[in-house]
């Protein structure tokens, strides 16, 4: 056989190989009410299989999911793979009324999608009203079979996944459905978790909280997940250092730290070598809360690393980590700016679309009678937008319906603006109140198959500035830069970091500043970017990428599944 035989043979041999080692898994989510007990209280939550938090996905790269979600809860429900890059299965991909209608009562649906080129930790949740309080959950992906993790040291074993969340005193829907009709901000959490579990500091919580024992002179992998709907978080682990080694399933150049930043939405990948003293240590989390005047949850999450769980040689006493202050941008600045990319990026160096996009908190005047639906600041509603526009959802239909049936009328409209409509010092202490009320409309951007897209991501400080952890869903994207104050091409792209951006699927647009973003446009479907406080999206912080089919079938949105449900 000559040696272009060979070679074709064996790239044969190695695909096929490929695909045999790939699997399939199918799973059946069922929503239904359960009844847990939290702060002295119990209260009915919604649940996925009864659990909370939810079940752990645990897959290899290359692996397909089907997950079968059966809704016997009394609210509409979709899901939402939160990182997946969903490859022409927009479909799967989970936000309501922007690719799928929910999921009603007494009905189901099928997810199905293949996770490829994705390697790390990320998570799923409900992507309807605020039901993600309770329904979400662990989306574990590890190498494919033969395969190891690219770090010096192989951890010698992963604990379990660290959930981030927060915890209402109060029916989370409620609590949003309370805000929308009053137009007043809704109430913040009563209690930070983790593993769902407030931890030692609030009362009727000790006996639960999340332990995670641990073996001298291990070292391990800790994966964490920031769930929480509203609260961006420091964490620490009293006495440890963690290395930093991947940020939402994309590796990192390794990265040693006493202190994560994660925002919502947002996942790290660290690990970490037992070699203190024996004994018990806390890890900690609170709030990073950047807005000044903002209410925010300011209580203290804890779970225990304990050296003697297996043998019951445990001390009394726990070490606790010192966190900085609530408001240390300077902390959160010098994590975020750490980061690099395991290797070097292959990122485009042109640039066909360059949008320039400002996000922030505004208010709507209020023009109703009655002042119990004008409650926010000097009988106005609160608001968000991006480029002045307010996101509305649709009710009738899902955008990638609308589109994929060329029936966008009545819908969703195609002229959202690259550049917001007013120039202005977007940072300045004392906005002029002309510019605080946004423009409600269902927009869309349109790209082209392939596109090189530059986002400068610009905060405001309207209503007040604050750090705005920015979704995009169906992409990763490479972080170029990030910095305070207004963004000046002249002088801030020369700082880009075109050589190893960390990669990321949520990136902190910081308070009072900028970050910029790059990615290419090759995922055919209509992608939701949003601010992953859920306070900001209920309240319009959002907008949509409407990516065109390419060429061949390889190129295209896959057709509708026919269980799509309707709306």
């Amino acid at each position: 056989m000559g040696s272009s035989g060979c070679s074709c043979w064996l790239l044969s041999l190695a695909l096929l190989c490929s695909l045999a080692a790939a699997k399939e898994q199918y799973h059946e989510f069922v929503i239904r009410e359960t009844t847990v007990k939290r702060l002295c209280k119990s209260h009915n939550i919604m649940t996925v299989n009864g659990q909370f938090p939810g079940p752990t996905l645990e897959i290899n790269e290359g692996d397909s999911l089907i997950i079968n979600l059966i809704n016997r809860g009394r609210y509409n429900m979709t899901l939402h793979w939160h990182g997946v890059r969903q490859m022409r299965t927009g479909w799967s991909d989970g936000p309501e009324y922007v690719t799928q209608c929910p999921v009603r009562p007494g009905q189901s649906y099928r997810y199905r999608f293949t996770v490829a080129a994705q390697e790390g930790t990320l998570w799923w949740h409900a992507h309807s009203s605020w039901l993600r309080a309770t329904v979400y959950g662990a989306l574990l992906i590890r190498p494919r079979d033969g395969t190891s993790y690219p770090f010096d040291v192989q951890p010698t074993r992963e604990l379990a996944p660290i959930l981030l969340g927060e915890w209402w005193d109060m029916n989370p829907v409620d609590v949003v459905r309370a805000a929308t009709r009053t137009g007043a901000a809704p109430n913040i959490s009563d209690a930070l978790t983790v593993n769902a579990q407030p931890g030692d500091l609030y009362s009727c919580s000790s006996h639960d909280t999340a332990l995670f024992p641990v073996t001298s002179g291990e070292t391990n992998l800790l994966r964490f997940i920031n769930a929480a709907l509203n609260t961006e978080l420091f964490v620490s682990l009293a006495g440890h250092n963690m290395t930093v080694v991947a940020a939402d399933a994309s590796y990192t150049r390794p990265y040693t730290t006493s202190l994560l930043l994660l925002a919502p939405g947002q996942t790290t990948d660290v690990l970490v070598t037992f070699d203190q003293p024996p004994g018990r240590y806390y890890l900690a989390a609170h709030a990073y809360a950047s807005a000044q005047g903002v209410p925010f949850d300011n209580t203290t999450t804890t779970a225990i690393f304990d050296y003697g769980a297996a043998n019951n040689a445990s001390s009394t006493a726990i070490a606790m980590p010192t966190l900085p202050a609530y408001n240390d941008t300077a902390a959160a600045t010098a994590f975020t700016t750490s980061l690099r990319g395991l290797r070097k990026a292959e990122l485009p160096s042109r640039v066909d679309e360059s949008l320039f996009l400002t996000v922030g908190v505004g208010l709507f005047n209020c023009t109703n009678t009655t002042a119990q639906q004008c409650g926010g600041p000097n009988g106005t509603r609160f608001a968000a937008s991006i480029n002045n526009v307010s996101f509305v959802l649709p009710s009738s239909t899902s955008i990638l319906q609308a589109h994929h049936h060329g029936a966008p009328g009545g819908v969703f409209t195609a002229d959202f603006p690259a550049n917001p409509p007013v120039q202005f010092d977007y940072t300045a202490q004392n906005v002029s109140r002309a510019l605080w009320q946004p423009v409600a409309g269902t927009k869309v951007y349109k790209l082209k198959y392939g596109s090189a897209v530059q986002v400068v991501l610009q905060g405001t400080n309207i209503f007040a500035g604050e750090n705005h952890p920015i979704h995009l869903h169906g992409y990763d994207f490479y972080i170029l830069a990030e910095g305070l104050g207004n963004f000046d091409a002249g002088a801030d792209t020369g700082k880009f970091n075109v050589e190893d951006p960390p990669m990321r699927n949520t990136v902190g647009v910081p308070v009072n500043g900028w970050a910029v973003i790059r990615f290419v446009a090759d995922n055919p479907g209509v992608w939701l970017m949003h601010c992953h406080l859920d306070v900001h999206i209920t309240w319009g912080l959002a907008m949509a990428f409407l990516v065109d089919d390419g060429v061949g079938e390889l190129q295209s949105l896959e057709a509708p599944p026919p269980d799509l449900p309707l709306c």
